[in-house]
């Protein structure tokens, strides 16, 4: 680990952005972005990828866990996917009117990547469009 993680660089400049006023929560779209590599199972993830998984909000039920660390306990996501990706606990928060509503989709990632300039220049802006296209207010980034 330590000799992956040493070479590093000190990581990518963003240029500067003008920060936007999110809506009250009680008025608020709001979004999971998980980097716990959840898949259906039809679609492994690849070492290193700079891909995501969309997830509408009512296809869940056969997600799993598909991060490829040897020293992540999937016990907890195994008793309640909730602990990783809260998606009951946002649609109580719904229903309660403490948030405007769940958004349609949510986005999983392969947290275990080291090459970031990807990130930047393509995956980052096609999930945020996805989003944008989404009338999301606030996203919930659950990092595993």
């Amino acid at each position: 680990m330590r000799a992956q993680v040493g070479g590093l660089g000190p990581g990518i400049e963003f240029e500067p952005t003008r920060p936007t006023r999110a809506p009250a929560l009680a008025d608020a779209r709001v979004a999971l972005v998980t980097t716990a590599a959840l898949m259906h199972p039809a679609e492994p993830w690849s070492a290193g990828s700079h891909d995501f998984r969309v997830f509408g909000r009512d296809e869940l039920d056969d997600v799993i866990v598909g991060h490829n660390s040897t020293n992540f306990d999937r016990a907890g996501f195994i008793a309640d996917r909730n602990v990783v990706f809260p998606i009951d606990r946002l649609a109580e928060m719904e229903a309660e009117g403490v948030i405007g509503n769940v958004a349609p989709r949510h986005l999983a990632f392969l947290g275990s990547t080291f090459d970031l300039s990807t990130f930047k220049h393509d995956t980052g802006p096609a999930a945020a469009k996805l989003l944008l296209d989404d009338r999301v207010d606030v996203v919930l980034l659950t990092p595993v």
